[in-house]
């Protein structure tokens, strides 16, 4: 039986500002107690006060999060700059959620023919559901890296290196076309991490270094018959044109 999905909330918290204000309401007093030397149970009521309101700052960075636990339950985020207050009990972790980039490794695998290839890629990514990336997955940045690679050895299998009709869809010839399908199949992984992939892009492609020689002489030999029926295409076209004047 598959356990609950913990999915994003709004924690609770005030604007430290406030709790400043009230630290300073809340020292007069204890001052003023100080100064009549009649120090009574209001005096340690605020002194334990102090205590518990500030412990329960914390400062929020932009495009930064604050996971907060109350014995080991998930409570919410706050996701708020500035200076903040929550309760004390509040376990609070930070989480990220400005946008990265992972470069994979140059791969070696084959395409859709067969033929090895050397592939890799850029995946651009941030964070999007803080509960998800801390609760659901044990390391969502190894988890974004293994699974990105996974996807981006998926897809080079699914398409060939070259083009070799007019309507194929290969890794060379369709690049926005290969990169949105490379998109949508990492994000598809990720979701379950709370991940956003924003971009991803094929950086390095080529034929492995054993049939690379091989393949520069069959793309030359191509050229070649393309550019002949080109010059054959052409001198027929005139004297068709000839033949009607």
């Amino acid at each position: 039986m598959s356990s609950k999905i913990i999915k994003e909330t709004n924690g609770f918290s005030v604007s430290g500002y406030t709790m400043l204000g009230l630290l300073v309401i809340i020292g007069a007093l204890i001052v003023n107690q100080i100064i009549a030397q009649q120090p009574n149970t209001l005096f340690f009521i605020l002194i334990v006060t102090v205590v518990f309101i500030l412990s329960g700052f914390f400062m929020v960075q932009p495009n930064q999060g604050k996971v907060m636990t109350l014995f080991g339950s998930y409570v919410g985020t706050v996701k708020l700059s500035g200076l903040r207050w929550t309760i004390p009990l509040f376990i609070r972790k930070s989480i990220s959620l400005r946008i990265r980039n992972f470069e994979s490794n140059q791969m070696k695998v084959n395409d859709n023919h067969g033929n090895p290839i050397e592939i890799a890629t850029v995946v651009v990514w941030s964070v999007d559901d803080t509960a998800e990336a801390m609760f659901e997955v044990d390391d969502y940045n190894s988890f974004v890296n293994i699974q990105s690679e996974s996807a981006l050895r998926n897809m080079a299998v699914s398409y060939p290196y070259d083009q070799h009709g007019s309507e194929e869809i290969s890794l060379r010839s369709h690049p926005q076309e290969v990169s949105e399908a490379l998109k949508i199949e990492i994000q598809q992984r990720l979701g379950k991490a709370g991940v956003k992939v924003h971009e991803a892009r094929i950086t390095h492609l080529a034929y492995a270094p054993e049939i690379a020689q091989a393949m520069l002489q069959r793309q030359q030999a191509s050229a070649i018959i393309a550019a002949r029926s080109m010059i054959v295409d052409g001198a027929v076209g005139m004297v068709e044109m000839a033949l009607k004047q």
